[in-house]
């Protein structure tokens, strides 16, 4: 407010009161893309930084939302997840890590760091660490080690569990389980590990919450590594050797979600706008904003 007391002459006297909009609380879930499986006995890729909580708006103020795409799979280790972030005046930046890559077998590179840690892949060994960079709550569980002498990748890590060890037969080396979240009105898991990949049958599991699954011998379509699913930041499947490349992790999402009393309406990027119990939600697949 403005007081324009002591303004000559006395006709000029005048006041002035500018009405902010009132503050709430939004709450949110951010979820980075998965990483990549790698080949030639590949690793899983590690699922997308799992990040949820509530932040404080201020009036009128934009807050920004970027949604990190799935790591691509690999002809030898895989490629990191996109980081998934929100951002703005009122707001700490919340970001989420991509999904660390599968580990393969000729670059000798172990599975990456990231929201969760991608799997080892032969000869490699060691399973990337999750939770990097370090968050509290933790966003993920660190990748699978692969059996350095036999034929058998880690599995990826997963929101809710690490990815498990391979060894030189199938059915080992599946990526870790997703985590559960109820933001969008329905229980969904996601950022499931990608399973490893594996000598022999039965297929190394990918995690719950979108992991594909990994590859094994004999190598034909049915038996290929499989990609991480969309929106879900999955990670992709660890690939024998045949194939093409490890599979492709799973991209991110964000979701913001308010009471529908205090919902603006000022959006872009074109979120998927949905009602439940009272609250407006907002799923961004893409670049976007609000404006409180």
């Amino acid at each position: 407010a403005t007081n324009a007391i002591g303004t000559s002459p006395a006709s000029a006297a005048s006041n002035s009161i500018t009405t902010l909009a009132p503050a709430y609380d939004i709450e949110y879930f951010v979820l980075a893309g998965g990483g990549g499986g790698g080949k030639t006995v590949g690793g899983g890729g590690g699922g997308g930084g799992f990040r949820t909580g509530t932040v404080p708006s201020v009036g009128g103020a934009t807050i920004t939302v970027s949604v990190g795409g799935g790591g691509a799979g690999g002809t030898d280790s895989g490629t990191q997840g996109g980081t998934s972030q929100i951002s703005g005046p009122s707001i700490t930046t919340i970001a989420s890590a991509g999904g660390g890559r599968g580990g393969g077998f000729n670059s000798n590179i172990p599975g990456g760091d990231g929201g969760s840690g991608g799997g080892g892949g032969r000869n490699t060994g060691t399973g990337g660490s999750g939770n990097t960079p370090v968050v509290s709550p933790p966003q993920g569980n660190n990748g699978g080690n692969a059996s350095p002498a036999a034929w058998g990748g880690g599995g990826g890590g997963g929101a809710g569990q690490a990815g498990t060890d391979g060894t030189s037969s199938g059915g080992d080396g599946n990526g870790g389980n997703g985590a559960p979240s109820t933001i969008t009105g329905s229980n969904v898991t996601y950022a499931g590990g990608g399973g490893g990949a594996a000598q022999s049958a039965p297929t190394p599991l990918g995690g719950s919450g979108g992991g594909g699954n990994g590859g094994h011998y004999p190598i034909d379509p049915g038996n290929a590594a499989r990609d991480g699913t969309a929106q879900t930041g999955g990670g992709g499947g660890g690939e024998r050797d045949s194939s093409p490349a490890g599979g492709d992790g799973g991209s991110g999402i964000v979701v913001l979600r308010m009471l529908t009393s205090d919902y603006s309406g000022t959006t872009t990027g074109s979120p998927t706008v949905t009602n439940s119990g009272g609250d407006t939600i907002l799923k961004y697949t893409g670049a976007g904003t609000y404006t409180t």
